[in-house]
């Protein structure tokens, strides 16, 4: 115990020490060196990241992390380079050993670094063989004779056997005149040779061309001795510097490609490899051939002979891509799989990597990598040649050769690789993904002053037409390069990305749309010219004029709305349906580029929705409508008269109040609809992001509503996403009617109906004239009811109120008031006497309406001598209201929804923005509407609550 609490004793008291210590929270931070920023006399100490100065009589090493002696001086300690001891060298012994342990003496000189140096083909000795250092450094030839053929080696250490060129060419390890020396390699001067090439490097983005170190040291080099010897390592160096120089291939240049065409063509006598016409022997395979519309034939002539399914085996679904790998220098590395991520620079899981290869997954990856890490990670070039694996039926694995589409090809007057039309493309082979070489000048040891990086990387699948078995055209890679200018790496970054694409030729679905859209369209001319006949009659205008055309366009704008909605939800429908349910592959998503017709139809369908919509709501603003009252005073009363001071019997008052409470309850269901907007937005977006419908959206094979974490996630595409979202709005909206049609409507509450039936009990008819001569009419008459307050006593008690108190319920005019109370009563009296019958000359008769009138939506007959009044046990009169146009409101809102999500990309803002479109505009017509309603009944704006 006694132990223990000193332990505890001593601890407290060091953390006290240590807390008394602490520098301020603002003394936490440490000036940022570099070992660049050291100099010449100081090294950068790794352990406390800054410079630190070296001794007496040293300097900076090479790397910059310790200390080294100066010319002339040996160590006599060392502890790592850290804490280093220099001794000067005596006068006579003026140089130091390789080690820089020793002095020594040098008889041919010294080196920059202080070291003995010797003549070429001599190499250094120091020691002797057991070890023991020599007094004078010794100088010893290397024997070229016959017997050795050797010469000292780059290091200048020891003697090894010359290249074999010189002993072939000259018998010696010289190589005089006339011959040729070249990238280390001695050739014999003869007619024949390939032509000197140009060593230089166009990086055309930049408008920089630089004389390569790497081009200069192997270009001539490797193409004499792939031409000379069919060295195979010397042939695939040189294509590797035509694949770096962009495949540039002009018959006026001699550059690296056109020194490998050289060979080519003079090689034609040697043949083939696998009777393929473009890979020569002992040469790499870079070109298709230069044919126009040679690539058409590579790429659509034949088919993949393998077929592929959503839901079958692990074979039938990936893509078994395998590349054969190259150095710079020409050696073959190895067969490299592209699982795993072997062209995606993007760093990523190993579970998201491999998704690029599953069958009708669409993949995209991006990224931003600094230049830096690009220098650190790809400082030597490897080179592809890519291939599909498939099996050949007899158990033998094949592989089909991947064309490349070089979106930076230089130099070439016949084709240009861009665009659709794959009669201008030139096919190439090999590829690489980030070139640091070719863009060293002078010397190979520094960095490169520009780099060239495969920036987009897509790997296209394309599905042959009319297959039901998932057999596709051979896979085409495209890539295009990007320079970079290297100045400040750890600043510069590169976007990089790379995707798989699948597509197919949608010209026959194009089609189909477009016939769909004629005749629909054609159709919907013909509604719209019927909608203004119907019109023209309800109005009473025979004479067509400008109001008629812009009418015309009105329906016509709604109608065609509703065409593009149809094609559009059928559209979405049918690629949800038959590219997620479909096993072996016959249908395949449109690209993004091929979507932007589907995209403006949605516009197109809101834009002309919005118009309707918009129609609408003006027309159901302006509507007339009038309450009569149908009830009779019950006798007569003692009235006394204001300033006679005299009574008179009047008849008795008829309540106003009846009047007030049916105007109220219209103006509440004027915005009433069969669905419930609020739950409607908010289902939708719970199966959409809740249960996990919008999975389906995305551009894969996959028909799960739920994805792992770790899974790769396809982009979305805009037609699926329209299509789910459309679905469940309209599938959710068709519940809802059918839900309060059938059982909220029976057993709980129907506004529409409850509003007849108070019509019915108030003694109260209600006209709606929609137009200057149609409307409706709800006969709500009954022989039950009185009131006690008209409206002159309900004005007079106003009068005396405003007395007493203050004038909140009186206008400022009290005559325009009384003014408006004969008017109503004059109405009243004259359209109850109109319903009665009463009136001979303006009378009316009673009818059922056609079939044919019914869905049309139109009358036929034209009231000349008197009015007609049609039987309706379907409540029209809800035309006037939202409740009678759910068709137009509920398109109007998925096309909302739909617009705000392709823009946004986001379910859940496109339900918010739905949701508070739908409240302004129900505000709007609440507000406009109870105005209107006060003004055309004669009713008080302030009775309406």
């Amino acid at each position: 115990m006694a132990t223990r609490g000193r332990g505890a004793a001593a601890a407290t008291a060091l953390l006290m020490a240590v807390s008394a210590a602490l520098p301020p929270a603002r003394g936490f931070s440490v000036p940022l060196q570099r070992p660049a920023d050291c100099g010449a006399d100081r090294y950068f100490d790794s352990s406390r990241l800054a410079c630190a100065p070296c001794g007496a009589h040293q300097r900076q090493s090479a790397g910059g992390s310790s200390c080294e002696c100066e010319p002339g001086y040996r160590m006599v300690s060392s502890n790592g380079g850290f804490s280093v001891t220099c001794e000067k060298c005596p006068e006579n012994m003026s140089g130091v050993t390789q080690d820089g342990w020793n002095c020594i003496t040098c008889p041919r000189g010294l080196t920059s670094k202080g070291n003995c140096k010797c003549p070429n083909n001599e190499i250094l000795v120091e020691r002797s063989v057991d070890g023991v250092l020599l007094d004078e450094a010794l100088c010893v030839h290397c024997n070229g004779s016959e017997q050795s053929f050797s010469a000292s080696d780059a290091s200048g250490s020891r003697c090894v056997r010359c290249e074999q060129t010189f002993i072939q060419v000259s018998k010696s390890c010289d190589c005089n005149s006339p011959n040729i020396l070249t990238g280390g390699l001695c050739f014999l001067a003869h007619e024949g040779l390939p032509p000197k090439g140009v060593a230089a490097v166009r990086f055309a983005q930049l408008g920089v061309t630089l004389a390569s170190a790497w081009f200069l040291k192997n270009l001539q080099s490797s193409a004499f001795a792939c031409w000379l010897y069919s060295n195979l390592t010397a042939c695939q160096a040189l294509g590797n510097m035509c694949v770096m120089n962009m495949n540039s291939l002009s018959s006026s240049s001699t550059d690296a490609c056109g020194l490998f065409q050289y060979i080519f063509v003079s090689t034609a006598r040697v043949g083939v490899v696998h009777s393929i016409p473009y890979w020569r022997h002992n040469l790499p395979w870079l070109y298709y051939g230069d044919q126009p519309g040679l690539a058409s034939q590579v790429l659509e002539k034949n088919h993949f002979p393998t077929t592929f399914t959503f839901k079958g085996t692990d074979k039938d679904v990936k893509l078994k891509f395998i590349a054969a790998s190259f150095d710079a220098a020409g050696n073959f590395l190895k067969w490299q799989n592209l699982e795993g991520g072997l062209l995606q620079l993007c760093p990523d899981t190993q579970t998201k990597l491999n998704a690029a290869y599953v069958f009708g997954t669409t993949y995209q990856q991006n990224c931003r990598i600094s230049v830096s890490k690009i220098l650190l990670d790809f400082a030597n070039p490897v080179f592809y040649d890519l291939f599909l694996e498939y099996n050949g039926g007899n158990g033998q694995q094949h592989l089909w050769a991947v064309p490349v589409l070089n979106l930076n090809l230089q130099y070439n007057e016949k084709f240009v690789n861009q665009g659709s039309n794959m009669n201008n493309w030139l096919l190439t082979r090999r590829f690489f993904l980030v070139d640091a070489l070719s863009g060293k000048e002078n010397d190979l040891g520094k960095p490169p002053r520009v780099i060239r990086i495969a920036s987009k990387i897509t790997i296209s699948i394309r599905l042959v037409s009319h297959t039901q078995r998932g057999t596709i055209y051979p896979p085409l890679i495209t890539v295009s390069y990007t320079d970079v200018l290297v100045q400040n790496p750890e600043t510069q970054s590169v976007m990089v990305s790379f995707a798989v694409s699948y597509e197919m030729n949608q010209r026959e679905a194009q089609i189909q749309t477009d016939i769909a859209l004629g005749v629909l369209g054609g159709l919907a001319v013909l509604w719209s010219l019927l909608k203004t006949a119907g019109w023209k009659r309800r109005t009473g205008s025979s004479i067509i004029d400008l109001q008629t055309v812009f009418k015309f366009l009105l329906f016509y704008a709604g109608d065609l709305a509703n065409v593009f909605f149809i094609i559009t939800v059928g559209t979405g429908i049918y690629w949800l349906v038959f590219f997620k349910a479909q096993q072996f592959v016959s249908v395949l998503l449109p690209l993004p580029s091929q979507e932007e017709d589907f995209v403006t139809y949605i516009a197109c369908a809101f834009s002309l929705k919005a118009l309707q919509f918009l129609h609408l709501l003006v027309s159901q603003l302006a509507i007339d409508i009038f309450f009569i009252d149908w009830e009779r005073p019950k006798g007569k009363v003692l009235k006394a008269v204001e300033g006679e001071g005299v009574t008179k019997s009047t008849a008795a008052p008829v309540s106003i109040w009846r009047t007030y409470f049916i105007a109220n309850e219209w103006n509440e269901i004027q915005t009433v609809r069969k669905i419930n907007p609020l739950f409607q937005v908010l289902a939708v977006l719970f199966f959409l992001e809740v249960v996990g419908f919008s999975n389906l959206a995305l551009m894969d094979a996959s028909s799960s509503l739920s994805r792992s974490s770790e899974s790769y996630v396809a982009p979305w595409s805009r037609i699926l996403r329209f299509g789910v979202s459309a679905a469940l709005w309209v599938a959710i909206a068709i519940l809802q009617i059918i839900f309060f049609a059938v059982i909220y409507e029976r057993f709980v509450e129907d506004k529409i109906s409850q509003f007849v039936d108070l019509c019915c009990v108030s003694n109260i008819s209600v006209f709606l004239l929609s137009h200057n001569c149609f409307g409706h009419y709800i006969h709500g008459r009954s022989v039950h009811g009185h009131a006690d307050t008209n409206m002159e006593e309900m004005n007079m008690n106003l009068k005396r109120e405003a007395k007493r108190g203050p004038a909140r319920l009186l206008d400022s005019s009290a005559n325009t008031f009384e003014q408006s109370t004969r008017a109503y009563n004059a109405m009243n009296k004259f359209l109850s006497s109109f319903i009665d019958h009463v009136h001979k000359e303006m009378d009316y008769i009673v009818k059922d309406k056609l079939l044919l009138e019914r869905i049309l939506g139109m009358e036929f007959m034209e009231p000349i001598e008197k009015s007609i009044f049609y039987n309706d046990e379907g409540h029209s009169f809800t035309d006037v209201l939202y409740y009678g146009n759910e068709t137009t409101l509920l398109i109007f809102d998925i096309l909302f929804f739909s617009v705000v999500d392709l823009a946004s990309q986001s379910f859940v803002l496109a339900a918010i923005l739905t949701y508070l479109q739908q409240e302004i505009f129900r505000f709007i017509r609440t507000t406009l509407g109870q105005k209107n309603l006060a003004s055309k009944t004669l009713v008080d704006q302030r009775f309406l609550i």
